[in-house]
């Protein structure tokens, strides 16, 4: 939902009139530090209508950690072009970027106003309801793990345990919306492991194999950081395997190892699953809903820098009431830099093992219209 933001901010600047130019960073920081930026009024009309549907960044990204003197550095380049507000669209990293970009144009007296727009499938952002891209992400993932399930009661005999690893870093929200896919009970997810609730290996495979007594086969969804009950990543040896300028570790596959140890100690046949970078770049399983707070988010932040706020992010509030609606708000950066939401306690089931009512009823108005179902064989029927 970066472009759909994008496309917001965009519309917003041009309409108001108060703008001669809206600049694009190529790459994010790291492109007003090489002034390498393009003018994103001066792109043909196809380009705005298309760019809302499109996914990733159009700009580009990146993942770098400003250093001392990158602010000033940053602040130059926006005297040269007379930039009187800077957007940063992203998550918890570039809310810590933009608000040192604020504090140093606040030391240096430059009328600067900075601020920023949630962007992240985590959801892990704190202040906000929800993050744009969540919605999207959630509703990929409740489909997949559908159809997977689908698949893999059709592959019971052969194939039986299914393992998807979804995103989510030390967070469970990806996690816990595979359970919005579940139609019946004995339907797939059997079993959701998020981060907040470390759990020792054998009773993860407990689960499993009770699913399997249950069910005939099992498909059981972890984020990518799942933790055992010593709070090491499950499996992992010998530390992350890279760690990137934010501090943010990435280790080997739980879900390859719990794909071996469930094969190994049950006996039973499991295959594993990584949709990586398809839970934020699959846009024909965007929500309605995602897309249209978005683009309200990147329109909210141009509203906000022309009302005279600074150093503040865009966030959306869920108002109370039978019938979900959200509308945006502000909070200061400063409270959303290098800080993580995770899943609270209310949301998660007693066992740990999934995600409980409450979550659902949160998650399931983000993800837009109700899924398709899937047609069911009959039983009484046979021949």
């Amino acid at each position: 939902m970066v472009n759909t933001s994008l496309a917001g901010v965009i519309r917003a600047a041009l309409e108001s009139g108060r703008f001669r130019r809206v600049l694009g960073m190529l790459h994010g920081i790291e492109g007003l530090l090489a002034d390498d930026l393009v003018d994103l009024a001066a792109q043909p009309a196809s380009f705005l209508e298309r760019l809302a549907q499109t996914p990733s960044a159009a700009l580009g990204s990146c993942r770098y950690k400003l250093q001392p003197d990158d602010p000033e550095r940053a602040l130059e380049v926006l005297r040269r072009h007379e930039a009187g507000v800077f957007i940063y669209i992203g998550g918890n990293d570039s809310a810590d970027t933009a608000h040192r970009v604020a504090r140093a144009a606040r030391t240096a007296s430059y009328d600067l106003a900075v601020l920023g727009v949630p962007k992240t499938i985590d959801n892990d952002l704190p202040e906000t309801d929800h993050c744009p891209g969540y919605g999207s992400a959630a509703r990929f993932l409740a489909l997949a793990t559908r159809w997977v399930g689908a698949d893999t009661r059709a592959m019971r005999r052969t194939d039986p345990v299914r393992i998807i690893e979804v995103m989510g870093r030390h967070a469970g929200w990806l996690a816990a919306a595979s359970a919005l896919g579940r139609e019946q009970e004995g339907d797939a997810p059997h079993v959701v492991l998020v981060p907040e609730r470390p759990l020792a290996l054998e009773t993860i495979l407990a689960a499993v194999q009770s699913a399997y007594r249950a069910s005939g086969f099992a498909v059981v969804v972890l984020c990518e950081n799942q933790p055992d009950e010593t709070g090491a990543v499950l499996g992992a040896r010998g530390g992350p395997r890279y760690v990137d300028p934010f501090g943010h570790a990435y280790y080997d596959s739980p879900g390859l190892y719990l794909a071996t140890q469930v094969q190994e100690r049950l006996g039973l046949r499991a295959r594993y699953d990584k949709p990586g970078a398809l839970q934020k770049t699959f846009m024909a399983a965007a929500s309605s809903v995602d897309l249209e707070e978005a683009e309200r988010c990147g329109r909210a932040a141009v509203e906000l820098a022309l009302g005279g706020h600074s150093d503040e992010m865009v966030i959306l509030l869920r108002d109370d009431g039978p019938h979900y609606h959200c509308r945006t708000g502000a909070a200061p950066l400063e409270v959303i830099a290098n800080r993580q939401k995770r899943l609270p306690e209310a949301f998660i089931r007693p066992d740990g093992l999934g995600p409980s009512a409450a979550f659902l009823d949160y998650a399931r108005p983000l993800i837009g219209e109700p899924l398709p179902l899937l047609a069911r064989l009959d039983p009484s029927a046979r021949a």
